[in-house]
């Protein structure tokens, strides 16, 4: 009685088999939407599973007194260690020179190749003390070397203490009366006949420009100590020597020459190749870059506000020649923001891949500028202009529910200028930041698509088929009824 009484309600009363008829165009109509279901079914599922995301610029939201880093990698195949200094400034006048403390350097040649270990003399001091003042007749204690003469005399004397220098420059003018001073004092002490342990030479930059070059000297003045016998190379073929940062004073020069040869007795000619003196700590004497090239890499913090990174050739008690600076350069890396994961860079591509390449637009390009006078005092000028991407994700995890990446354009130029060039990249970071929501798909809404789609196939391919085998049975009707 109950089950009587269910079997009425039954939506699909069944026909017996023997009641029913196939045909060739039925059996064909059904193969045809099988095959429109399972395409059906297959994009609407590819729709469910895409990302699907909504785009909107609305006002910056970073707090009030937030920093913006700024990641780097830049090599430098003709900017010295030495010299190379990071500077940062804005439009709020923060001016922050020679970054030290977030920034490394690496000796590199030409050829980017690095020629050491991590390259870290300090911050140049400022000379406060510069002795005596010139005088007209004084006559010169010190030995003017050349190309010809250069390695001879430093095969000869144990160690060998150069004043690169250019006439022109003002601190090497200050310099010339104490170092010739001191040079007049040195001999007496150490005669370089009897003695032989000490000699301080000088070399006029404008006129051995090779030779200056060879010892990569890229500021004037510089005072080089040459030790072991020789300007003395690794297995690499590079100069290893060291660079004189004190005070230019008679007094201290004598002093610093005095420690020099201090533990060197006088038969030093043999320990001069030998390399068995030893050396004392000093501050205001450090190494010398041993190549010509450098790599500056680290980060810097700015204000969220117009403003610049310079890198230059920095010093308070040098000179340069702009004609000798070339800021050439190599960029690895100039990227904006904190570093993302490998998860979190993942999960930024997978909802917006369209910014691939954009968060770091200037890695791999490479800004060379051909020496000559022609090229001559060329500054390299980047000017970028940076926006705030934010996406906000449907993941659970809170590392990547809320993802931060800043994209930048870049536009190069070279500008020509009588001062000593330098590479500058302006930023100028966006008022406005983009905002990318991921959007949820509904499960129930799948569900109900795929229903439409297998129940309107069906009912589609139902209807395609009657009509078709009622126009059949009409024409054959007609035929019939032609032939009675």
């Amino acid at each position: 009685m109950i089950s009587s009484k269910l079997k009425s309600v039954d939506f699909y009363r069944k026909i017996p088999r023997d009641l029913t008829e196939a045909s060739l165009s039925g059996a064909g109509l059904s193969i045809v939407a099988a095959l429109a279901m399972m395409l059906l079914f297959g994009m609407e599922l590819s729709n469910y599973l895409a990302v699907n995301t909504t785009t909107s610029v609305i006002v910056d939201r970073s707090s009030d007194g937030e920093f913006l880093r700024i990641d780097f990698n830049l090599s430098f195949p003709a900017l010295s260690c030495e010299f190379a200094s990071v500077d940062v400034s804005d439009v709020l006048g923060t001016n922050r020179l020679n970054i030290t403390k977030t920034v490394r350097k690496f000796s590199i040649d030409r050829n980017l190749v690095p020629t050491g270990s991590e390259f870290h003399p300090g911050p140049i001091p400022i000379v406060n003390k510069h002795g005596d003042d010139v005088e007209e007749d004084h006559v010169d204690g010190s030995v003017p070397l050349s190309s010809r003469n250069f390695d001879s005399y430093s095969h000869q004397y144990p160690v060998l203490v150069v004043n690169f220098y250019a006439p022109w420059c003002y601190w090497s003018n200050r310099l010339k009366p104490s170092w010739e001073k001191t040079a007049k004092i040195i001999r007496e002490r150490y005669d370089p006949e009897m003695d032989g342990r000490i000699l301080l030479g000088k070399v006029d930059c404008t006129e051995e420009v090779d030779l200056c070059r060879r010892h990569h000297i890229q500021g004037y003045p510089s005072i080089r100590v040459f030790r072991k016998g020789s300007d003395i190379k690794d297995n690499q073929g590079h100069h290893d020597h060291e660079s004189y940062y004190g005070e230019r004073d008679t007094e201290s020069l004598v002093a610093a020459m005095e420690t020099y040869v201090a533990n060197i007795p006088k038969e030093a000619h043999v320990l001069a190749l030998e390399d068995k003196s030893n050396r004392t700590v000093d501050p205001a004497k450090r190494p010398a870059p041993m190549t010509g090239g450098c790599r500056v890499e680290g980060f810097v913090r700015v204000k969220r506000v117009p403003g610049s990174v310079v890198i230059s050739a920095r010093s308070g008690s040098h000179s340069f020649d702009p004609s000798q600076i070339n800021v050439s350069h190599y960029v690895t890396q100039f990227s904006f923001g904190k570093k993302l994961s490998p998860r979190m860079f993942y999960e930024f591509l997978r909802l917006t891949p369209y910014l691939r390449g954009y968060h770091d637009r200037l890695a791999g390009q490479s800004y060379i500028v051909k020496h000559g006078e022609v090229n001559a005092n060329v500054t390299i000028e980047h000017y970028l202009q940076v926006v705030k991407t934010e996406l906000v994700t449907q993941r659970s995890s809170k590392e990547l529910k809320v993802l931060e990446e800043y994209e930048y354009t870049a536009h190069s130029s070279l500008v020509h200028s009588f001062y000593v060039p330098v590479v500058k990249f302006h930023f100028e970071p966006s008022p406005m930041q983009v905002l990318v929501t991921e959007v949820p798909k509904s499960f129930s809404h799948f569900i109900t698509n795929v229903c439409a789609i297998i129940g309107g196939v069906f009912t589609v391919a139902g209807i395609l088929d009657s009509i078709f085998h009622n126009t059949l049975r009409m024409v054959k009707k007609v035929e019939l009824g032609k032939n009675i």
